[in-house]
């Protein structure tokens, strides 16, 4: 499936999909909007799993759920999951 996107810029429906998944992973990760940084960090990671071609809601949370869990393991010493 192509990416949706038109002249650099996403359709309302990718943004409305992008912001349910942003927010819920913000949700998850109890970040405050206090945490700019990190909310930035995380807008990113999601805009760029999004543009790698995971374009489904569902597959999207699990995707950067999985990567957030990898990240964890990696900074704990332990081997991935």
């Amino acid at each position: 499936m192509p990416l949706r996107r038109y002249g650099g810029a996403f359709e309302a429906a990718d943004l409305a999909l992008l912001k349910r998944v942003f927010d819920q992973l913000c949700k998850e990760r109890f970040l405050a909007k206090k945490d700019v940084a990190q909310m930035e960090a995380l807008a990113e990671e999601v805009v760029s799993v999004f543009q790698s071609g995971i374009m489904d809601e569902a597959d999207l949370l699990q995707a950067l759920s999985k990567r957030r869990r990898r990240a964890s393991y990696a900074r704990l010493g332990r081997s991935n999951i």
